[in-house]
């Protein structure tokens, strides 16, 4: 297969899989053994493309929380994405010094997909029995940046999946809810992470000899799938449960762990 073909089936495959609960990691980790693994710069640049995508998808959001700031409710749900992004950067990068990460091979991405899996399950039917509650708290808004720790030291783990799941279970029972406000914490936190590894690799002189062409190729389909993808989900996901994102992560580790060989 072509170089462009292959980078625009991975930019594709980022674009639909960042943003749903059932891990982008676990799916890049088998794509790459039949289109080729590509640079840290590749996988960084797509990710911006997925982050991009669900920026547009609530660009009426953002606006409306940026120009409305005098009202209170709009400072509060603010300082509550600012308070969940702050906790993952301050607890998230003394863990990415220490190098704290399992390893993307098979085995840990297999099973975090099974359990985050069995995980989603439980949680939703536990949230089911919550009173219906949009309003962000600030445990919810602690909760949020934690989980995403959690899931930046399990690959395959879903930092979607994680972060909407305990903001259900910490209260914001309503499922869109939860998940805009998951969102629009990714929108800082994936872009400060991304521009954290793009000047680590320019400080060890690692971005040059890049295509650039595949790069822009991977960067646009990324953003074009992230953005359909994102819109559909919070479409769906007003009157249907996770379920079947639960059951296709089941089914995906169960897959890895029986036909992948362990540590590749």
């Amino acid at each position: 297969m072509s170089d462009p073909i292959s980078a625009l089936l991975l930019g594709i495959l980022e674009g639909l899989t960042e943003f749903l609960p059932i891990s982008s990691t676990g799916h890049l980790l088998i794509a790459e053994r039949w289109l080729g693994a590509r640079s840290d710069f590749f996988n960084i640049v797509i990710q911006a493309g997925a982050i991009l995508a669900v920026a547009l998808v609530l660009r009426q959001r953002l606006w409306s929380l940026a120009t409305g700031l005098g009202e209170r409710e709009n400072r509060d749900y603010v300082l509550k994405l600012g308070t969940a992004f702050l906790v993952t950067a301050v607890v998230g990068l003394p863990v990415r010094l220490a190098g704290w990460e399992l390893p993307e091979t098979v085995t840990p991405v297999a099973w975090a997909l099974v359990i985050g899996g069995g995980w989603m399950l439980l949680a939703e039917g536990f949230a089911a029995r919550l009173p219906d509650r949009d309003s962000v708290t600030w445990k919810v808004a602690v909760g949020v940046g934690l989980a995403q720790v959690v899931a930046g030291v399990f690959p395959g783990t879903s930092r979607s999946a994680a972060a909407i799941f305990l903001a259900m279970l910490l209260g914001l029972s309503r499922r869109a809810a939860a998940a805009e406000f998951v969102f629009l914490v990714g929108i800082p936190t994936m872009f400060a992470a991304s521009a954290y590894a793009f000047l680590e690799l320019a400080r060890h002189g690692q971005l040059g000899h890049q295509d650039w062409g595949d790069v822009g190729i991977a960067f646009a389909a990324s953003v074009a799938t992230g953005f359909v993808v994102v819109k559909w989900l919070l479409g769906y996901i007003k009157h249907h449960r996770f379920t079947w994102f639960a059951i296709y992560r089941l089914a995906l580790g169960a897959a890895l762990l029986l036909f992948l060989p362990a540590g590749n």
